[in-house]
C-alpha cells in the first residue's frame, strides 16, 4: 500500500466564552496533512481513500486562569495529532522518537565493538612495532605525541575546507583544550615514572582503577547517577580484567614489594587520566549549548589537546628523557637514532627488520583506535568508551598466545584467563541490563512557556 500526503496549515481563533474575562483569545494553529492511502490490490474504482491527519499545536503561552479544568487541557505540553479516516480516530505516536533513539543505540553499539577492536589491535601493534624499535620505545612515544598534532591537524584542515567544521566550532574557548593536555602530560609522565618501578600485571591491576575515577568524576561533575546493577557491572568488568591478566602472575607479592609511593603515583596516574575523559565528555556537553544544538567536531578536540599535550611533553622532555634511562645531553642523538631506524635507511640500522611497515601500521591502528574512542565518547558517555576499552585486555592477552609474526615464541595463558573472562562478560552484561518495568529513557522537558 502506498502513501501519498499534502498538508494544509491554517490559523484558528478559538473563542472560550467562560474565559474571555480573564485572558484575550490565543491563535493557536491546526495543521491538516491530507493522506492518500493507495491499495493496490483493489479495482481502481476502489482505489484510494483520503485521511487527514490534524496536528492541534497549544498557544505559545498557556492560560494562568482560575478554571482549573481549561488551564489543565490549556497547559498539557505537546503537539495532538489525530488521523481522521470515514469511521476511525486514530492518535499519532512517537514513533520517530522511538526509531531515534533505537538508532543512536546500534550506533553506540557498532562504535563501541570498532573501539574493542581498534583497542585489540592498538595493542598487538604496539607489541610489534616494539621488535624493530626495540632500543627506541622513547622514541615511539614521542612520535606519538608530536607526530599526532600534524596529523590531527592536516585533517581538521581539510574538514575546515569541506565546511563539516564551521568557524562557530572553531571559536569556542580553548582553556579546557589546554587543561586536556596538562592532564594528559602529567598523567603520562606520572604512569612511565610508575611504570619503571612496578612489574606488568601490577600496573594491570592498578589500571583498573581509572573505571572508578571516571564513574566518580561523571558523578561529581555531570551529575550523573548509576544503578546497582551498573555500579555492580563496572566492578566484575575490573575483577574479571585482573583475574584473567594478573592470576597467578604474582601482581600481590610485586605489589608488596614495589612501595607505596610508586602505587599511589600510578593511582594518581589514572586519576588524571580518568579526570581528562570526563572533562572531554564535559566540552562536547558545554558545546551543544554554546553551538545552539550544533555537535562539535571530534577533531577539534583532539586537535587543540593533542597541541597542548605536546607543548606540555616538551617542557618535561628532561625530565622523562632521565626516566627512560637517557641523559639529556644525548637526548638529540639518540631521536636521530631511533628516527634512522624508523625509516630502515643506511647501514647504521642492524635490528630493525620491519621497520617501517610495523611502526607505520601501529601509527596507522593507534590513530583509529583514538578516533573511535573519542566518537564512542561523544554519543554514549566515559564510562561506556572505558568499558569498551577494557574488554580488548584480555582479547590481546589471548592473542599473544598465538604465533604472531616477530614475536617469536608465543605467550601461555595466565591460569584464571577463561574465569576471568567469563567475568569481564558477566559485568558487561549486568551493566547494560535493566530491570522490567524500569524507564531507562532519557525524558526530555518540554520548553518553557513563553
Amino acid at each position: 500500500m502506498a502513501t501519498t500526503s499534502r498538508r494544509l496549515t491554517t490559523g484558528l481563533i478559538a473563542s472560550i466564552s467562560s474565559v474571555q474575562s480573564h485572558s484575550a483569545n490565543r491563535p493557536q494553529s491546526v495543521s491538516l496533512i491530507r493522506r492518500n492511502h493507495i491499495n493496490r490490490r483493489l479495482p481502481s474504482i476502489a482505489r484510494t481513500s483520503t485521511r487527514w491527519l490534524i496536528e492541534a499545536v497549544p498557544p505559545a503561552r498557556s492560560w494562568d486562569g482560575s478554571d482549573d479544568g481549561v488551564e489543565a487541557e490549556i497547559k498539557k505540553p505537546g503537539v495532538c495529532g489525530y488521523a481522521i479516516s470515514e469511521n476511525e480516530i486514530e492518535g499519532s505516536g512517537d514513533d520517530h522518537v522511538v526509531d531515534g533513539e533505537h538508532a543512536k543505540t546500534m550506533e553506540i553499539v557498532i562504535w563501541a565493538a570498532a573501539t574493542a577492536a581498534l583497542g585489540v589491535g592498538n595493542r598487538v601493534m604496539y607489541k610489534l612495532a616494539l621488535v624493530p624499535l626495540k632500543h627506541y620505545p622513547f622514541f615511539l612515544a614521542q612520535l606519538s605525541t608530536f607526530g599526532y598534532v600534524a596529523v590531527y591537524y592536516t585533517i581538521l584542515y581539510f574538514r575546515y575546507r569541506a565546511g563539516t567544521v564551521t568557524d562557530a566550532m572553531l571559536s569556542v574557548p580553548k582553556t579546557p583544550f589546554l587543561i586536556v593536555g596538562v592532564l594528559e602530560a602529567l598523567a603520562a609522565a606520572a604512569g612511565m615514572a610508575a611504570a619503571a618501578n612496578l612489574s606488568g600485571p601490577s600496573t594491570t591491576v592498578i589500571s583498573q582503577t581509572f573505571l572508578v575515577w571516571q564513574i566518580f568524576f561523571s558523578v561529581i561533575f555531570l551529575g550523573r547517577r548509576y544503578s546497582i546493577n551498573q555500579i555492580l557491572g563496572c566492578t566484575l568488568v575490573a575483577l574479571g580484567v585482573i583475574v584473567s591478566v594478573a592470576s597467578g602472575s604474582g601482581a600481590a607479592h610485586s605489589l608488596k614489594e614495589a612501595g607505596l609511593f610508586w602505587i599511589l603515583l600510578m593511582v594518581v596516574s589514572f586519576l588524571l587520566q580518568g579526570a581528562d575523559t570526563v572533562l572531554k565528555e564535559v566540552i562536547f556537553i558545554d558545546s551543544q549549548k554554546r553551538l545552539k544544538g550544533a555537535s562539535l567536531d571530534l577533531f577539534i578536540v583532539n586537535s587543540y589537546g593533542s597541541a597542548y599535550q605536546a607543548v606540555c611533553i616538551a617542557l618535561l622532555l628532561p625530565f622523562l628523557s632521565k626516566l627512560w634511562g637517557i641523559p639529556f645531553n644525548q637526548l638529540g642523538s639518540y631521536l636521530k637514532d631511533g628516527a634512522v631506524c624508523f625509516l630502515n635507511i643506511g647501514t647504521m640500522t642492524k635490528g630493525c627488520d620491519g621497520a617501517p611497515f610495523l611502526p607505520l601500521l601501529f601509527v596507522i591502528v593507534n590513530i583509529g583506535y583514538n578516533i573511535a574512542l573519542l566518537r564512542l565518547l561523544k554519543i554514549s558517555s566515559a564510562v561506556v568508551s572505558c568499558l569498551a576499552s577494557t574488554v580488548s585486555v584480555p582479547i590481546a592477552v589471548f592473542l599473544f598466545t598465538l604465533p604472531l609474526p616477530y614475536l617469536g615464541v608465543a605467550s601461555s595463558l595466565p591460569k584464571g584467563f577463561m574465569g576471568g573472562t567469563i567475568i569481564l562478560v558477566l559485568g558487561m552484561l549486568l551493566y547494560s541490563w535493566s530491570p522490567q518495568g524500569t524507564n531507562t529513557d532519557t525524558v526530555i522537558p518540554s520548553p518553557p512557556p513563553t
